[in-house]
């Protein structure tokens, strides 16, 4: 018998029982150093597309793919014991039919291990979701602002400001509860709506852009360590200034190096260094 301790992840039935107790935790990650570090403290990581843009530079999520997303996914289920993994289903890799979306999610939770994905959408995709549920992949969905609706919804606009665009939400939620998601990421609405919709469903809801009263909260990895430039978006708390840390660390190494400081005995093979 291994003598190696194991550590249980949080599973999805365990999150699934988390609606009005104590709040998720969440955030994204999608390589192996930020993975490891925050896996201790938060319940739920999302290897989210939006690596396309904090990863790859892209102006938005529409252009990374399955095979990209599996890659991640694996790096950060590779680093981390504690959290549930969950991965972004990319644009394009789940519209089509329930079937197309069955073969990709099976393919990124083969490769990478994670235990669950999420996909955008609104009433259209439920029968996508309990297509999938009940061929035993575990979904969260994700309605509101939808960063792959960009085109269609006229940019990354806050929605469900009107009493039309609020009700559509309303019913995009409740389609993806009866369909048998397990959680429910409500991103850029009103705050009374999402409080709202939050009362209303029996699953999870976690918040981006839209209220305290959800039952978790998630934001990118990124955004909350100040690693994605000057612009810091409204619903982003950001509790650490990443970039002037590290450009003050580099800073430091690149002049170690320009005047010859660094690397010292102790960093070099077959000298002692100095007591």
């Amino acid at each position: 018998m291994s003598t190696h301790s194991i550590t249980k992840r949080v599973s999805v039935p365990e999150l699934r029982a988390r609606k009005n107790q104590e709040k998720i935790v969440a955030l994204t990650a999608h390589g192996c150093a930020i993975a490891r570090i925050i896996d201790e403290h938060v319940d739920f990581i999302l290897v989210g597309d939006s690596a396309a843009m904090v990863a790859y530079g892209h102006p938005n999520t529409l252009s990374i793919t399955v095979d990209q997303l599996a890659a991640h996914g694996a790096a950060v289920v590779n680093a981390t014991s504690h959290a549930c993994v969950a991965v972004d289903m990319p644009f394009g890799s789940y519209q089509e039919s329930p079937e197309l979306a069955f073969r990709n999610a099976a393919k990124i939770m083969s490769t990478s291990g994670a235990s669950c994905v999420k996909i955008e959408g609104g009433t259209v995709l439920a029968p996508t979701v309990r297509y999938l549920v009940d061929r035993g992949i575990p979904v969260v969905a994700h309605v509101g602002l939808m960063p792959q609706y960009l085109n269609t919804m006229g940019g990354f606009r806050a929605q469900g400001l009107d009493e039309a665009s609020a009700q559509k939400i309303i019913e995009d939620a409740l389609a993806h509860e009866a369909a048998g998601a397990f959680l429910l990421v409500l991103e850029g609405i009103g705050e009374p709506l999402a409080r709202k919709i939050t009362n209303m469903v029996s699953i999870p809801t976690i918040g981006i852009g839209a209220s305290p009263e959800c039952d978790g909260q998630i934001l990118v990895s990124e955004d909350v360590l100040g690693l994605s430039g000057s612009k810091v978006l409204r619903f982003v708390k950001q509790y650490l200034d990443g970039e002037a840390l590290i450009r003050s660390a580099v800073g430091q190494y690149a002049a170690d190096v320009k005047s010859g400081a660094f690397p010292e005995a102790q960093h070099c093979f077959g000298i002692k260094a100095a007591k």
